[in-house]
C-alpha cells in the first residue's frame, strides 16, 4: 500500500492560539489580531512589490527603444545633435505615459541625458573639447548597460517575491469546483443617465456660421474635467440645435450627495464609501458631480464646489486605470505617495479653476445680454482657416499655368479687393486673422454687435480670406440654444 503525500498541507498558514507567546500585561486577544494584522499587511505589501517591478520592466521595456535610437543619433551627429534632442525633449514631449497621471516617457529619458551632461561638465569637458562627441557617446552606452543591468534584477526580484508568496496557501489561492449551488449575481447599478451622455455622433457635410445667444446661468454649460497628461481639455460645445431645447442634467443621488460632503484628502473615508455604496462608481456619476460642483460655485458655495470637484476626479482616475481601478489608486493615495498626490492635487485645483471662471464668465455674459455671432463647424472632423494677404496685387503679376485662361486685369481686381477688405477690419482682428486661429477670431466677433460682426462674416467668406468646407451659411441660433 502505497504512502500518503501530506506535503501539500505544509502550506497551510496555521496556528494555534497558544503558538502566540503572550505578555502579562497585554491581553492574548490583542497579540492574536496583531499576529493576523502582520501576516495580512505582509502579503500586500508582497503583492504590491511584485506589482511595482512589474511595472517597471514595462516602463523600461519602453524606454530602451528611445535610448538606444537616441545613441546612434548622437552617434552619428555628435554634440549639436545631443542639444537639440535634449531641446525637442524639454519643449515638446511625447504624451505617451505609463499611465494617466504618471510621469511621461520622454520626460524620463529627459532625465537621463540632463544625467549625461552634468558628468561630462564635471569632468570638464564642454562644447570646444573634440572628445565631447565620444564621452556622450560612451555616457549614453552606459545608461543602456544600466537599464539592461536593471531589467535582470527586476526579473530576479519577481521571481524571488512570487516563490516567497506561493509557499502558503491564501485566499486568492481558493477556487471553486464542482458545485450544483446556484447564486444569483448580484445586480450591477445603473449609470447616472442625462441629455449629456455620449451619443453616436452623426457627421454633416455642411459647415455653419453661427449667431449664438448669450449663456444662460444653467450648469450645462459647465464640460466634463479630464487630466492626462497634464492639459485639461474643457472646453466642450453643448449647444446642439433645437433638438437640445429640453435638455435635461445629470442629479446627483442621494447616495452621490453624502459622497460628494467626504472632506477632500480623506482617501480612506472615500474608499470604503465606495466599496460599500457601488452605485457612486457608475458612468456618468463624474459628471454628476462636476454639474453639482458648478451649481454650488454659482451660489457663493466655493468649499462645497471644489470638494465636488475633488470626489469627481476621485472616480474619473480610478476608471482611467481599468477593472482594478479603485484598489490601485487608493492604495498609492493613502501610502501617501508625494509625486502622484501632487499630480492629482494639481489637477483638483486646475479644474476648479477652470470651473469658477466658467462660473465668472456666465455670469457676466448673462448681465449683459448681449448675442454674439461665432464661427463654428457643424461637423468637430471639419476646420476654419483664414488666407491673410501679405499685401496688395505687385505690378507685374503673373498667373500660374493653372490660371492662365483667366483675365489678369480681373485677378488683379480680385486681389486689390482682398487686401483692401484686409485693411479695413480692426487691427485686433487683423491680428486674430494672422494668427489663424478661430478661437481669437470668435473672441473679436463677440464683442462685436450682430450687423457688424455678420458683416465681417460676409466680407470674410465673399474675399476667401476665410476658407470653409461646403461654403457654410449664416445661421441665427438667437433663444435656441
Amino acid at each position: 500500500m502505497g504512502k500518503l503525500n501530506y506535503d501539500k498541507w505544509s502550506k497551510l498558514e496555521l496556528s494555534d492560539d497558544s503558538d502566540i507567546e503572550g505578555h502579562p500585561n497585554v491581553d492574548h486577544a490583542s497579540l492574536v489580531r496583531w499576529k493576523q494584522r502582520d501576516i495580512h499587511e505582509k502579503r500586500e505589501e508582497r503583492k504590491f512589490k511584485i506589482a511595482h517591478y512589474e511595472q517597471e520592466l514595462k516602463n523600461n521595456d519602453a524606454l530602451y527603444p528611445k535610448l538606444v535610437e537616441i545613441t546612434k543619433t548622437v552617434a552619428e551627429g555628435g554634440p549639436s545633435a545631443f542639444s537639440s534632442t535634449v531641446e525637442r525633449l524639454k519643449t515638446q514631449p511625447s504624451p505617451d505615459a505609463p499611465a494617466p497621471g504618471q510621469k511621461k516617457y520622454d520626460e524620463m529619458i529627459y532625465d537621463a541625458m540632463m544625467s549625461v551632461r552634468e558628468e561630462c561638465k564635471a569632468e570638464g569637458l564642454d562644447g570646444k573639447d573634440d572628445k565631447l562627441g565620444e564621452a556622450l557617446v560612451a555616457k549614453l552606452e552606459g545608461q543602456k548597460k544600466q537599464l539592461l543591468d536593471r531589467q535582470e534584477y527586476l526579473k530576479q526580484e519577481i521571481v524571488k517575491e512570487k516563490a516567497e508568496q506561493d509557499k502558503k496557501i491564501t485566499s486568492d489561492d481558493i477556487h471553486e469546483g464542482f458545485s450544483s449551488s446556484s447564486v444569483n449575481k448580484a445586480v450591477e447599478p445603473a449609470p447616472i443617465t442625462s441629455s449629456l451622455s455620449k451619443k453616436p455622433v452623426t457627421k454633416k457635410a455642411a459647415t455653419t456660421i453661427e449667431t449664438l445667444n448669450a449663456p444662460s446661468t444653467s450648469t450645462a454649460n459647465f464640460p466634463r474635467s479630464t487630466t492626462e497628461n497634464t492639459a485639461h481639455e474643457t472646453e466642450e460645445a453643448d449647444d446642439e440645435g433645437e433638438e437640445d431645447e429640453d435638455e435635461t442634467l445629470p442629479e446627483l443621488t442621494p447616495e452621490l450627495l453624502a459622497f460628494s460632503r467626504i472632506k477632500r484628502g480623506n482617501f480612506e473615508e472615500s474608499y470604503r464609501f465606495i466599496q460599500e455604496h457601488r452605485s457612486v462608481y457608475v458612468p456618468g456619476a463624474d459628471d454628476a458631480l462636476l454639474v453639482a460642483a458648478f451649481d454650488a460655485e454659482t451660489n457663493g458655495k466655493s468649499d462645497y464646489a471644489k470638494n465636488c470637484v475633488n470626489q469627481a476626479l476621485l472616480i474619473q482616475y480610478c476608471e482611467k486605470l481599468g477593472p482594478d481601478g479603485p484598489a490601485l489608486f487608493f492604495r498609492r493615495a493613502m501610502q501617501g505617495h508625494k509625486a502622484a498626490l501632487a499630480v492629482f492635487s494639481k489637477d483638483v485645483d486646475d479644474t476648479y479653476k477652470h470651473l469658477k471662471g466658467r462660473v465668472e464668465a456666465t455670469r457676466d455674459e448673462v448681465a449683459s445680454g448681449k448675442e454674439q455671432v461665432q464661427l463654428v463647424a457643424s461637423d468637430p472632423s471639419m476646420s476654419f482657416s483664414f488666407s491673410v494677404p501679405d499685401g496688395p496685387p505687385p505690378p507685374n503679376l503673373t498667373l500660374d499655368e493653372e490660371l492662365k485662361d483667366l483675365d489678369i486685369e480681373q485677378v488683379r481686381e480680385a486681389l486689390q479687393t482682398r487686401w483692401d477688405v484686409f485693411q479695413s477690419f480692426p487691427q485686433n482682428l487683423q491680428d486674430a486673422l494672422k494668427a489663424n486661429s478661430l478661437d481669437k477670431v470668435n473672441k473679436v466677433l463677440g464683442k462685436m454687435e450682430v450687423s457688424d460682426a455678420e458683416e465681417v462674416v460676409r466680407l470674410l467668406s465673399s474675399t476667401g480670406i476665410m476658407d470653409v468646407a461646403d461654403g457654410g451659411e449664416v445661421r441665427d441660433m438667437t433663444g435656441k440654444e
